[in-house]
């Protein structure tokens, strides 16, 4: 048994939820990304008022990591490192990207089992935070930012049918020429981080709580790959 509190502020979109054993029991959305970090707080006394569930109760908080907004990854890290310090429960930092593929997996209904997943953060111009994944998650191509163009992923889709979505999958989808790139609109539900945030609680994946940081990739340089 685990109940564990779900803090996703990384995209446009802030989502906040408790789940049990992996299945949501109540989540609340903000759709406006400049007031994520006014929304945070008063969406988990919400989420407390209206299930009843009292914070020393849960058994951990997992927290989207990034990549995402700047402004998002430090307002959501920096809330769940708090909560995990005033409580003592462990922190479970998880990769939006991988949040994202979950989702894409839960809704996605054809075969998936010959398909790589790709999902796409927008970060701007032509340029996205993404990663290639098998449908069990093992990493085809590590997180990374990419500069578009439209010989992107040459290497990978000449060989694979592959799944974009995402925030970013959209610009992609406007230069991409490859017959072999399906694409999903995907509005990121809050079962796929509830998923991946169980995952690790049951195989006792918890992070650093002193040394744990967002993972922003932009600290790195950017890439082309073709």
């Amino acid at each position: 048994m685990s109940l564990i509190l779900n803090i996703d502020t990384t995209l446009e979109n802030a989502q906040i939820s408790f789940a049990e054993n992996g299945l949501v029991l109540s989540a609340l959305t903000n759709n406006t990304q400049k007031d994520h970090a006014s929304f945070l707080q008063y969406a988990i006394q919400l989420l407390i008022k209206s299930t009843g569930i009292d914070l020393k109760t849960i058994d951990a908080v997992a927290v989207a990591a990034g990549p995402g907004s700047y402004t998002g990854l430090r307002v959501g890290m920096a809330s769940a490192k708090g909560l995990c310090y005033a409580l003592k429960k462990p922190l479970i930092a998880l990769s939006t990207l991988e949040i994202l593929t979950v989702s894409a997996l839960e809704v996605f209904k054809e075969d998936k089992t010959s398909m790589l997943f790709c999902p796409m953060i927008d970060a701007r111009r032509m340029e996205v935070f993404t990663a290639i994944y098998q449908n069990d998650l093992t990493t085809y191509l590590a997180p990374c930012a990419l500069v578009l163009n439209e010989n992107s992923f040459e290497d990978f889709i000449s060989k694979n049918k592959i799944l974009f979505f995402g925030n970013g999958s959209e610009k992609w989808k406007t230069i991409c020429i490859h017959p072999t790139a399906l694409f999903q609109k995907l509005n990121n539900p809050p079962a796929g981080m509830a998923t991946l945030a169980q995952h690790s609680f049951s195989n006792k994946l918890f992070a650093d709580l002193a040394y744990t940081e967002p993972f922003y990739i932009k600290d790195f340089q950017s890439v082309i790959i073709k």
